[in-house]
């Protein structure tokens, strides 16, 4: 697959963005089926997953395959998440009103955009450059204005907007980086996969309360390693 694929020209852009009865049912069909009937019940995250357009996240040679229960690859050796997956790690995070999230791993801008229509501001970092401005564009061009865009090493974080409610990682390490976990306000979630990146992952959620950060640890999954810059 070409890399060039995941950017649809703007008139087709525009096209797909006005609302076809089709996705719509697509959707609502993949929230039902997939995610609400496995559990998820945050009322919140199962509206902004029936709201957000998949399709406009993938490559549009698979915006056929947006809404099937499985992952779909975004060029540049990267992947755009299981629906499931992006619901339960939102769920997990716990957004409402109010919050700020930090999110490691743009990708295509899904999670982020699924973020976005929850909480207040959504700051996010992507290492490969072609990604991080191919995503900056479709969110602004989406209308998110509650996203706030940087190419970078995820690893570091954001210190200058610190400390954040939320921090969802999008992609595995064998440790969760300090430079977050320091970033993670009072009361606040950091959910990642942690294990071999190589393997299959277990997913960790972080919560820090009165200084102190304790951790749970959940299902097994799957990501692409988290990258660093040299």
């Amino acid at each position: 697959m070409k890399n060039c694929l995941l950017i649809l020209p703007l008139l087709t852009l525009l096209a797909l963005s006005q609302e076809d009865t089709r996705y719509v049912q697509a959707r609502n069909r993949m929230v039902n089926s997939q995610i609400a009937a496995r559990g998820i019940s945050h009322q919140a995250t199962l509206q902004a997953m029936k709201k957000v357009p998949r399709h406009l996240f993938v490559p549009a040679m698979y915006a056929a395959e947006a809404y099937s229960d499985r992952p779909l690859p975004i060029g540049y050796s990267q992947t755009i998440s299981q629906p499931f997956i992006v619901a339960y790690m939102t769920e997990l995070a716990r957004p409402a009103k109010g919050k700020k999230a930090l999110e490691i791993g743009t990708g295509s801008g899904y999670q982020a955009a699924v973020l976005a229509e929850i909480v207040d501001t959504v700051y996010t970092i992507e290492i490969v450059p072609e990604l991080a401005r191919e995503s900056e564009a479709r969110l602004k061009m989406l209308g998110y204005r509650n996203i706030m865009n940087r190419y970078g090493d995820g690893y570091r974080g954001w210190p200058e907007r610190a400390p954040f409610d939320i921090i969802i990682v999008t992609a595995a390490a064998d440790h969760i980086p300090e430079p977050l976990k320091k970033q993670l306000a009072e009361g606040g979630r950091l959910v990642m996969p942690v294990g071999d990146p190589a393997t299959v992952q277990q997913l960790i959620v972080l919560t820090k309360r009165k200084g102190k950060i304790t951790e749970q640890r959940l299902e097994p999954v799957r990501f692409v390693p988290l990258r660093r810059l040299k």
